[in-house]
């Protein structure tokens, strides 16, 4: 034994082992992730290649779907923004969100049908329609507040699987309370007459439908953006999204903010369910599920918990969807490719999920330090 090395000679079972090479160091499930990611990156590139030199679809048709797109984005958006508030505020995922969606619009129907009937939906179609939004924003309002209070207050302080199967639970409450209430069939809404018909924007065709959802999109969502970020409410409202105990020792009332989020989440929802109804012209108990798990999605997409983001998320993914089954899929030789777009969305939220869980624009995440 000598003096330099205390204790002597290191037997061979206590060597360091060899590094690994970085082929050994791979896992089955890496190597299976990113030949996903290649083989999805393929796909869009191979099919994007075959569409447009084929030169099937002149630049209208292209201008159409985008248009298209931003439509259907905008009301994604708003519907994300009730799950990015309540998730800023609280952590959790409010997955009766879409039910909530569905409740205003369902319920508003019968406003639109009656002012439809009594001919006023016609003769003062600004003022009807004001009508419809406020009734379908107040019960999409009233049903999310009585959610919050009666299935999600009580169980605020448990494990975070609690809240979600609680509002998993709450969506199918109020898909079958409200099939009971309205019944099972679809429902028609009434169409507006001033609505009819299509503008022409430099050179861009329009419907007058599309228009109004983009409008009315944009406006509640600057509103809401200088609500939060420029009211007392607001800042309140952002104080306890960045710590919930502190801000009530700094004298906030946490349940008050709590119940404002949820209401104005609920409120854009409602909104969202009127233009929804104008463009898609039909409304039914279970409408809230698909635009619910695309918001969702458009929600991820954009940074959950990030207003802006869900914004940029829910314009991104209803681009995506209207454009990308026939710009991705058509030049690959699949039939009827437009009936794939639910499986475009979905793979951007698995993309999302896998390589950038904190979305386009990132969560804000509080650091706390000791």
């Amino acid at each position: 034994m000598s003096r330099g090395d205390p204790l002597g000679s290191s037997p061979s079972h206590l060597e360091r082992p060899a590094r690994r090479s970085w082929v050994e160091k791979l896992e089955f499930v890496s190597l299976f992730l990113w030949a996903f990611r290649v083989a999805v990156i393929l796909v869009v590139i191979v099919g994007t290649y075959g569409t447009v030199s084929a030169g099937q679809y002149p630049g209208p048709v292209w201008a159409d779907l985008v248009v298209f797109g931003l439509a259907q984005g905008s009301v994604y958006a708003l519907i994300a923004l009730g799950y990015t508030m309540v998730y800023g505020v609280l952590g959790m995922i409010n997955f009766a969100h879409g039910e909530v969606f569905m409740s205003g619009a369902y319920t508003a129907y019968f406003v639109a049908d009656a002012l439809a009937r009594s001919g006023s939906l016609d003769r003062h179609p600004l003022w009807s329609l004001l009508v419809v939004a406020v009734v379908s924003m107040a019960t999409s309002t009233a049903v999310a507040v009585l959610l919050e209070r009666v299935a999600y207050r009580p169980l605020r302080h448990a494990p975070r699987l609690v809240p979600l199967i609680a509002a998993i639970g709450a969506s199918f409450f109020l898909q079958y309370a409200f099939r009971g209430l309205y019944g099972s069939g679809f429902k028609a809404y009434p169409e507006v007459a001033v609505l009819k018909g299509e503008w022409v924007l430099a050179g861009i065709r329009i419907l007058r439908t599309q228009a109004v959802v983009l409008v009315a999109s944009v406006l509640m969502m600057l509103g809401l953006y200088v609500f939060v970020m420029r009211s007392k409410v607001g800042t309140a409202m952002r104080a306890v999204s960045e710590d919930r105990e502190v801000a009530a020792l700094m004298g906030v009332d946490v349940n008050r903010v709590v119940v404002v989020t949820f209401a104005v989440g609920a409120a854009m929802a409602g909104a969202a369910g009127v233009l929804y109804a104008l463009v898609f012209k039909q409304v039914h108990f279970f409408m809230g599920f698909v635009p619910g798990i695309k918001a969702f999605t458009a929600a991820v997409l954009g940074g959950i918990g990030n207003i802006p983001g869900a914004m940029l998320g829910g314009l991104f993914l209803g681009i995506v969807e209207s454009v990308g089954p026939i710009l991705f899929l058509d030049g690959l030789g699949i039939v009827a490719p437009y009936q794939l777009k639910d499986v475009i969305a979905f793979t951007m939220l698995v993309m999302v999920l896998i390589f950038r869980p904190s979305g386009i624009l990132g969560e804000r995440l509080t650091v706390k330090k000791a």
